[in-house]
């Protein structure tokens, strides 16, 4: 945070340059390290994205058509499916136009928007593995209750809340932003629109967002990583306590997949936003980013794909009829 005397300083600057010297554009250049590497990297990534797009495209399309997936798991998982979409097209396109020419502009307006679709995306992946979590602790710990609990329109009711917490939570943080004053540079080291880097080339106090920030990644990854972690605690004593091998490979099957995705993501959000910075470099908070956001989406239906015999199936007849 900024000091007093910093503060004065800024506000003195504000007066005197006036709000013609407001910045219009940024300039993004956080991948100029790989631009010997630009090509194999530029086809790396935009296969990435291309499979990242199909892969969870097919997830939505065969919880929506096909009535072997109408259950609440797979209602949460065509959500996530189109979160993942959401996060990838929100910052590859960007991404690929840094890793090709060194650099892209963009408008304050244009940041500020993929700032927003990122921050509200975060939010909603949060949520929505929370919730999917929920739903393996009551399949597998309550099965008796399960249908009971889960039954009519709960689902659509649960699901309203990671979308509405997302889109509301990151208008708050992009209203903050727009109060801000941005006399220069403009240039942010990174390879999209990240609230860090933009938040150091800010002029103004930048006191509350950072503070708003702070609350909404806190209270959202920790008190939600907390609740999928004695979810799973519980899953696991259960799945133990399962008499028949059979039994305990199905129940552990049903949640290895969810597992392994909250792991691959929390991981790198904890890692980005949550362990001390001080010991990490920007190099590898920059890796941690791409990871975050073209790597994990493209893992998420790979790994349900692979863990769940039903999708696997599903997705051979729907290709065998695509080439009748």
């Amino acid at each position: 945070m900024k000091t007093r005397t910093d503060i004065n300083v800024i506000h003195n600057l504000e007066i005197s340059r006036g709000n013609n010297s407001m910045i219009q554009e940024f300039i993004l250049v956080g991948l100029k390290y790989l631009y010997h590497f630009r090509i194999p990297v530029f086809l790396l990534v935009i296969i990435a994205y291309v499979a990242t797009i199909l892969g969870n495209l097919l997830i939505i399309v065969l919880v929506s058509t096909n009535h072997h997936f109408q259950s609440p798991m797979y209602f949460f998982l065509s959500h996530l499916s189109l979160c993942d979409i959401l996060i990838s097209t929100n910052v590859t396109p960007n991404t690929l136009q840094v890793i090709l020419r060194g650099e892209s502009v963009i408008s304050f307006s244009n940041c500020l928007t993929q700032l927003y679709f990122f921050g509200a995306s975060a939010i909603i992946e949060c949520c929505l593995l929370t919730i999917m979590s929920y739903d393996r602790y009551l399949a597998i710990c309550n099965p008796l209750l399960y249908n009971s609990i889960m039954k009519h329109n709960l689902p659509r009711y649960l699901i309203l809340w990671p979308w509405l917490a997302g889109l509301l939570l990151a208008m708050i943080t992009n209203i903050l932003l727009f109060e801000l004053y941005f006399c220069g540079p403009n240039i942010i080291n990174h390879f999209f629109c990240d609230i860090a880097p933009l938040l150091e080339l800010s002029c103004s106090d930048t006191s509350a967002v950072e503070i708003h920030a702070s609350i909404v990644v806190t209270v959202m990854v920790i008190s939600q990583v907390l609740f999928v972690i004695a979810t799973y605690i519980c899953i696991f004593y259960s799945i133990l306590n399962i008499s028949s091998n059979i039994g305990r490979q199905k129940a552990f099957s049903t949640c290895s997949s969810h597992l392994g995705v909250v792991s691959t993501y929390y991981g790198t959000l904890i890692a980005l936003y949550l362990a001390p910075s001080r010991g990490h470099s920007l190099t590898l908070n920059k890796v941690l980013s791409l990871l975050n956001t073209v790597v994990t989406p493209l893992f998420n239906p790979i790994i349900y794909s692979l863990r769940n015999k039903e999708i696997r199936i599903e997705t051979v007849k729907l290709l065998s009829k695509g080439k009748k």
